[in-house]
């Protein structure tokens, strides 16, 4: 199960759930909370003064679409088939929760980075992280950083940094412009797209992280999101 369609079965099923815990809260309630006592025959009116004409009241303007939003509409039209070549990569690969996953990502190339200057290598490109299986509790990536080439005689930085090729293949490119908080929608919007068109998405996606990852509330985050498709 990719990433893409557990997000969407995720936020069903929390939708489902509430509905479910509304309907158990009307059931449960006290019969005098929901019972009413019919109400007695109202005494007839006091004649009054007919109320002045009130001027016409002007229609709301309707609001302005979310960055979220946009965001979403942003990440589709900007969607196109590209052909990810493979890249020597120095590469931490973990394990995390979804709610811990943005800590684990932001450590892992810190850590890289780090070991890179040591080493003296230099980085070619923008980090990204492959995200290799998904489920409903988290997930198995491996964060790399590009190298301009790889060092000759080794295989490693240390125990836990690998020197290793970034996945190639074909792969549908798409956009998020906004906070991380908020990359969940534009990965629903992803996926309608791809069902909408009939794309079969392998188990494995890219997010490449154009500019720093400071924090998840950040809206200038800027992420490229590479979803690698069969056939």
């Amino acid at each position: 199960m990719s990433r893409i369609s557990t997000l969407v079965a995720s936020r069903f099923r929390r939708g489902t759930l509430a509905a479910a815990f509304c309907a158990a809260c009307f059931a449960l309630a006290p019969a005098g909370v929901l019972a009413q006592t019919p109400p007695a025959a109202p005494a007839a009116p006091a004649p009054t003064t007919p109320p002045a004409a009130s001027p016409p009241s002007t229609a709301p303007a309707p609001a302005a679409p979310s960055t979220a939003q946009q965001s979403d509409e942003s990440a589709i039209d900007a969607a196109q088939t590209v052909e990810v070549p493979a890249r020597p990569v120095a590469l931490m690969r973990g394990n995390a929760t979804w709610d811990d996953g943005f800590k684990a990502i932001t450590g892992a190339l810190t850590q890289i980075k780090a070991e890179m200057g040591k080493a003296g290598l230099t980085a070619s490109g923008h980090p990204f992280t492959v995200f290799v299986e998904t489920d409903d509790a988290g997930f198995r990536y491996e964060a790399m950083i590009p190298l301009d080439k790889a060092p000759e005689g080794k295989s490693e930085l240390t125990k836990d940094i690998q020197i290793g090729s970034s996945p190639s293949g074909k792969a549908m490119k798409f956009q998020h412009r906004g906070a991380y908080d908020e990359i969940d929608a534009t990965y629903e919007a992803i996926t309608a797209y791809l069902d909408e068109k009939n794309i079969e998405a392998q188990n494995m996606f890219v997010e490449e992280y154009l500019t720093d990852l400071k924090s998840t509330d950040d809206t200038s985050l800027e992420v490229d999101i590479y979803v690698f498709i069969k056939g």
